[in-house]
């Protein structure tokens, strides 16, 4: 008779490497291309939510040769006939954990190589900035599978793309090129196979020398500002422009070192 260790810790999915104020955070399901399943959004969401520590900036990032290749279908379809309720929860995680993400607490930098497919589109979609290696590739397959986004999909990646490019990738099942990708504003750069996680690292090392609370009102205030009426976006651009400066960002500081930088600049040159 087999028995079980019931007090066995789970399997890591997630793996956390910290380096100096900036988090690592790497999918690890290679031998699955990083498909998404329930465990791994659990740790996911437990990561953005309790997990930051004092991380400034995070790096997310796969296993082996693939972003993420989305849901895992093969869990998916060991569930024969799923409870409705059953699948409206997991869609609401998945909202709830990629939420956590694009309005949370710091900057997120995607560095996204292979496949970057349904679910693994729509985690990269709630990153803030992505770093993209010529291998990637983008495909929204779920028109062929008889499925529909539901991991925010359909609200995210049309404010990326548009949403007639995002139903004729659906319907007829193209993939995105790393070099499409970045002329349609999904990557931000666009770097050789291998050198993702460097550029990362050297975003990520600007991006935490920013002012804490500046970083928390750009990834928490720009999309939203965004999408307001124009009275209500200049009224509340207004208020997070004063609570940002109140909240002790040096901002004066910065501004006088930035004009000092400046003064050198132009003096060395005159040399």
């Amino acid at each position: 008779m087999t028995t079980t260790n019931a007090s066995a810790a789970p399997q890591r999915l997630i793996e956390l490497q910290r380096e100096d104020g900036i988090l690592l955070v790497q999918l690890n399901r290679p031998d699955k291309r990083n498909a998404i399943n329930d465990a791994l959004m659990a740790q996911l969401e437990e990561v953005f939510t309790d997990g930051l520590g004092d991380a400034r900036v995070v790096i997310l990032h796969g296993a082996g040769a693939h972003f993420s290749a989305g849901l895992d279908l093969f869990e998916l379809m060991s569930q024969p006939n799923p409870d409705v309720v059953v699948g409206m929860r997991r869609s609401r995680r998945w909202h709830r954990a990629f939420d956590t993400i694009q309005f949370g607490e710091v900057p997120v930098i995607s560095v996204l190589e292979g496949g970057v497919i349904g679910g693994g589109f729509e985690l990269a979609a709630a990153t803030h900035v992505r770093v993209t290696e010529q291998s990637a590739f983008f495909q929204l397959p779920e028109g062929q599978r008889g499925i529909f986004l539901g991991g925010s999909g359909s609200v995210r990646i049309p404010r990326l793309i548009g949403a007639g490019r995002v139903v004729e990738m659906m319907l007829t099942g193209r993939s995105l090129s790393a070099a499409e990708a970045l002329q349609l504003g999904v990557a931000h750069y666009l770097v050789d196979d291998g050198a993702g996680l460097a550029k990362a690292r050297e975003l990520a090392q600007a991006i935490a020398r920013n002012a804490t609370a500046t970083n928390y009102a750009v990834i928490n205030g720009i999309q939203r500002i965004s999408e307001m009426p124009m009275g209500e976006g200049l009224f509340a651009e207004t208020m997070v422009t004063v609570m940002t400066k109140a909240a002790g960002t040096g901002a004066g500081q910065r501004i006088h070192e930035f004009f000092e930088g400046r003064r050198q600049r132009s003096e060395d040159a005159g040399r």
